[in-house]
């Protein structure tokens, strides 16, 4: 049987090094290498999306490969590619180094320089580990194949421009449709979907801090279940308890949430931490919050080039919504689409300040009216990003999807504008 396997490797005269070698292993076909972790993920995922047959058996990680570090690499890849045997190319082949890539998923270690023989040992050992996996998987009647459910982050170019209203809208449609959805609280020192939602709960992301592995257990422990259905992981009281949630935390609790929910939303706020930068890189659709004004606006491109020099998310991979939209301002979408480099949505969420308003007093999102033309957008935008079963619902003025409950005190119907 001959054995696919993927190398990344960032450096190149690295990856010239090992695809000499590689080629020289018999009944291996070595693919061309990619460059950084997110080509690496990319890839999988487009693989694994069309059959499990489609994924090399094994990938090789080189210890320089960037932006993700190495280690943190191989648990994503072994969390959302289970049937794929990882291997580590290391200088340091240390019995910690050793014993941290087998924790983290790896099914071996090649030291520098390589060893031919070490590395088709390695090589072997994983593609066996790999076959196994795989016909394990093929008697069971639901094969993993995929990266498991949608992840969306919403952050915002600067503060004030709709980032929480729009990721807790975007959650709630995708409930309301017939999905299992979560909403992550990740704007750490300011994060306020608690108080929009009517939520009061003691424990908070920061309380996963001191937990070396995410399980389903501890996981269960932290989520609040609303009662719109919204599995619910809050930002911490304490402002200053941020500190205590690291990119390495984000990115177990985004893969555990990703198997577990079909779609999961991430409030990134609009300051970039270590934290947040993880989520928006492993995201499959990133959104960016704007408003039609030449401040904001320019918050936007700057907030574009500095995803791209930290080698986050490409401009052309954003897509940027307008907030706040009328026909009257000089800046309009298509105008943002072009200063900015990203794909603007086609939903446009209209200003409409006093639709909001008595909801958003009140702490009560979940209760404003489906009449209300900023939900009607904002359910059009979730539909026009694939969150929902039934696009179509979320476009029928007045319409609510199935399972929606009327909204609480529907009386007084007064609004405010997304904060």
């Amino acid at each position: 049987m001959t054995t696919r396997i993927l190398p990344a490797v960032g450096d190149p005269d690295a990856a010239r090094s090992v695809t000499t070698l590689l080629g020289q292993l018999p009944d291996t076909e070595p693919a061309a290498p990619v460059g950084d972790s997110t080509s690496l993920l990319d890839t999988l995922a487009r693989l694994a999306a069309e059959s499990l047959d489609e994924l090399p058996e094994v990938v090789l990680v080189h210890e320089r490969i960037g932006p993700v570090p190495a280690l943190e690499l191989i648990r994503e890849v072994a969390l959302r590619f289970p049937a794929v045997g990882v291997v580590l190319v290391t200088s340091d082949a240390s019995p910690g180094l050793y014993s941290a890539a087998m924790d983290s998923g790896a099914r071996g270690l090649v030291g520098l320089p390589m060893s031919y023989e070490v590395l088709a040992q390695r090589i072997q050992s994983a593609a066996g580990w790999s076959a196994g996996v795989r016909r394990h998987l093929g008697q069971s009647a639901e094969v993993l194949t995929g990266p498991g459910g949608t992840v969306v982050t919403v952050s915002g170019a600067k503060g004030g421009v709709g980032t929480t209203i729009t990721a807790i809208q975007l959650a709630l449609a995708a409930q309301a449709s017939g999905h299992t959805a979560a909403l992550i609280d990740l704007d750490l020192q300011s994060g306020d979907v608690a108080s929009y939602l009517d939520v009061q709960f003691r424990r908070s992301i920061a309380d996963l801090s001191a937990i070396q592995d995410i399980s389903p257990r501890v996981l269960q422990d932290a989520l609040f279940s609303h009662e719109t259905g919204l599995g619910l992981l809050l930002a911490p009281a304490e402002g200053e308890r941020a500190e205590d949630v690291s990119d390495r935390l984000v990115r177990q609790i985004v893969s555990a949430l990703r198997h577990r929910y079909e779609i999961v939303v991430i409030d990134c706020g609009t300051h970039m931490t270590t934290a947040n930068a993880a989520a928006i890189e492993m995201a499959d659709t990133t959104l960016l919050v704007t408003t039609p004004d030449v401040v904001t606006v320019r918050a936007t491109k700057r907030m574009v080039r500095l995803w791209d020099r930290l080698q986050i998310r490409k401009a052309e991979e954003t897509v940027t919504v307008v907030n706040r939209h009328t026909r009257n301002t000089e800046i309009q979408p298509s105008l943002v689409e072009k200063i900015t480099a990203t794909r603007v949505a086609r939903a446009a969420v209209p200003a409409n300040f006093k639709e909001l308003q008595a909801v958003v007093d009140a702490g009560r999102l979940q209760d404003l009216e489906p009449k209300s033309t900023v939900k009607q957008a904002l359910w059009s935008l979730a539909g026009e990003l694939g969150l929902v079963k039934n696009p179509q619902g979320a476009e029928r003025p007045g319409g609510r999807f199935r399972g929606e409950r009327a909204p609480y005190g529907a009386g007084g119907r007064r609004s405010g504008r997304a904060k």
